[in-house]
């Protein structure tokens, strides 16, 4: 039997997302209409579950995220360690594979297994991993705690679900996400689960 059931969503759509610029944890961006939207779309999807707590990071798209859930007086806890990536010095920036050859080839190197090399100016997948750690053993600690509600990041929830489930940080762009995608875990004491991967059927009616 399930011991701790798992929500796990990455934010929903900002003006950065839309103009594909990259955020990260040093760019505090809000939701923008659509993010809203989805935002709406995703509690009217899942306000029946009966959620023991919610989980954001500090940064304000991914508690914008979940703000239904907080408004219905669900404890929630804002922890550091569920941040974005650092991406250093190309946060702020727009980034396509014409304007910034350097960004991709940061990214070649971590899936070849270069996980504890820094991009520029900001953080490595093994440093995220690292600074999670408490964050995590936080959450799984709290027995008490069956059902919880966890928003974050892209980047970042890659590396927990690395974590979660015992894949080797290279493996970590396997998980793919949109915004306000899904995946449902189930711990059963000694492993995690997969009961949803990626899943945005929420969000069929968003026009």
């Amino acid at each position: 039997m399930s011991i701790k059931k798992i929500f796990l969503i990455r934010h929903g759509q900002t003006d950065f997302n839309l103009k594909n610029i990259v955020q990260g944890s040093g760019v505090d961006a809000p939701l923008n209409i659509k993010g809203r939207r989805q935002a709406a779309l995703f509690y009217e999807a899942y306000k029946w579950i009966q959620f023991d707590k919610v989980y954001t990071s500090k940064l304000k798209r991914s508690i914008e995220s979940v703000a239904g859930f907080i408004q219905d007086g669900i404890p929630h806890e804002e922890l550091s360690g569920l941040n974005e990536i650092n991406w250093g010095s190309r946060e702020g920036k727009v980034i396509t594979p014409k304007e910034d050859a350097y960004y991709y080839w940061v990214l070649r190197e971590w899936q070849k297994g270069n996980t504890s090399m820094p991009i520029e100016g900001g953080e490595s997948p093994e440093d995220v991993f690292e600074r999670q750690e408490e964050a995590f053993n936080l959450i799984m600690s709290r027995s008490d705690e069956k059902q919880i509600l966890i928003c974050m990041h892209g980047r970042a929830m890659r590396i927990l679900l690395c974590r979660m489930l015992n894949y080797p940080l290279k493996s970590m762009d396997l998980f793919e996400h949109h915004n306000l995608c899904l995946y449902q875990l189930d711990f059963t004491g000694s492993m995690f689960n997969i009961r949803a991967y990626n899943n945005t059927d929420h969000l069929a009616d968003l026009s």
